[in-house]
């Protein structure tokens, strides 16, 4: 197939064969020569990008204005047969531009906008199938700034996680694929994972690609959500301005599509627009080896020779429990640290730290402090890396908070244990 810029190259040839007619077709030999000379060049472009039916269907196109310029036809034209030849010529060059233009044998241009490499998993399986059919698709990833925010909504600092995406996904400079770019491009479909736009108190990418801009930028906006969850999900995910706006949502099961469509406001979305598809989340999980990965020398060492506990802690059950969240983590840790049998890997959701600062300031250096006593004490694994699916495949069971991250493991078939908070503190 031709991609766009092949088709547009192949369309301004044709434009200007046809300047060329219009002013020279039949005026000299010279002259026609260079004019069969470009349409053989046009036909080549058409065999290398299309299939064998729509390159007959050119070739006979082409073969007609060739013919009509051999110096042997030509000449033997009186001068009204050459008038009727020329204008015949050029229905046949505006016919072979307006196919070209309507052309189907196009590949598709798809753009990925993630922005938090530690998300990338939501959209990974799609990309990589988009990516794999070089024959049918462009696929693009450029992952996108954003912005922690203060208490007052104010920006408190930008980050771009481009550097930090695994190494064989090929990213580009979201500067060169500004929301201006992204108009001019209008790729076929847009891929989203963050739907909140201006409406999250923790983080905003940046504004120039929220969702109502994007609309205006592509035939088709997808948002994929960036969690799964277990056999509910609250109102509030479903009625977020990205789902609104997106031409299509890809949800986990039919049982979360009847929410989404039951939640979505006023209760009416647009027929077809949640597609029951699954999530790249579980493919993610399912896919991921204790081989794929490489381990710091330091884990290994901790991790040496013990069961390993995947420790998860969310950002809902801190919110929800923001005032013993550090008591707890003493607890846990205060359990763990003297283990001989068992490592403790923990990962506190990626917008952790941020969330604090920005919903419960109040408690933020204590949180801090506390990562930084445990960093420091370095008997068990502090994760904050992109890796999830890392410390999924290396650890042998989970224990923490209740959040998607339990509906992932759930998948591999290892033990899952949610930490009570209250009973903890009751005993």
């Amino acid at each position: 197939m031709l991609d766009r810029q092949q088709r547009d190259e192949l369309v301004g040839s044709l434009q200007s064969i046809k300047l060329l007619w219009e002013e020279a077709a039949g005026i000299s030999l010279v002259q026609n020569n260079i004019i069969i000379e470009m349409l053989r060049v046009a036909d080549d472009a058409c065999k290398e990008g299309l299939s064998a039916i729509r390159c007959v269907f050119f070739q006979e196109l082409f073969q007609v204005l060739i013919d009509i310029l051999e110096p042997q036809v030509w000449q033997n034209l009186s001068a009204d047969e050459q008038t009727e030849s020329k204008r015949l010529g050029l229905e046949v060059l505006n016919c072979a531009i307006d196919a070209l233009k309507h052309e189907k044998e196009i590949k598709k241009e798809i753009v990925f906008l993630p922005y938090k490499a530690s998300m990338w998993d939501s959209l990974e399986s799609v990309w990589q199938a988009a990516y794999a059919d070089k024959e049918h698709c462009n696929a693009y990833v450029v992952p996108i700034p954003y912005a922690d925010r203060k208490p007052d909504m104010t920006v408190a600092e930008w980050h771009c996680e481009a550097d930090i995406f695994p190494d064989y996904v090929p990213v580009l400079d979201w500067q060169e694929y500004t929301l201006d770019k992204l108009r001019e491009m209008q790729p076929d479909v847009i891929f989203i994972h963050n739907p909140y736009d201006a409406c999250n108190r923790v983080t905003s990418v940046e504004p120039q690609y929220y969702s109502h801009n994007l609309k205006q930028c592509t035939d088709k906006l997808v948002y994929i959500p960036y969690y799964v969850c277990g056999e509910t999900i609250a109102p509030n995910f479903c009625q977020s301005l990205g789902v609104v706006n997106a031409d299509y949502v890809i949800v986990q099961d039919e049982n979360i599509k009847a929410q989404f469509e039951q939640y979505y406001p006023d209760g009416k979305p647009p027929a077809g627009k949640f597609l029951a598809l699954g999530s790249p989340k579980f493919d993610k999980v399912l896919m991921s080896k204790k081989d794929d990965f490489i381990l710091p020398a330091r884990w290994q060492q901790i991790i040496q020779g013990k069961k390993i506990v995947l420790y998860n802690t969310s950002l809902g059950a801190a919110l929800n429990n923001s005032d013993m969240v550090c008591k707890k983590l003493r607890y846990v840790f205060d359990v763990f640290k003297n283990r001989q049998d068992v490592a403790l890997w923990w990962r506190p959701h990626p917008l952790m730290e941020s969330t604090f600062r920005s919903m419960r300031p109040e408690h933020y250096a204590e949180y801090k402090q506390l990562v930084a006593e445990y960093k420091q004490a370095g008997w068990g694994i502090y994760d904050d890396t992109p890796e999830l699916h890392r410390a999924i495949a290396y650890s042998d069971c989970y224990y923490g908070d209740g959040s998607s991250v339990v509906s992932l493991y759930k998948v591999t078939g290892k033990p899952v244990m949610i930490e009570d908070f209250e009973l903890v503190y009751n005993v």
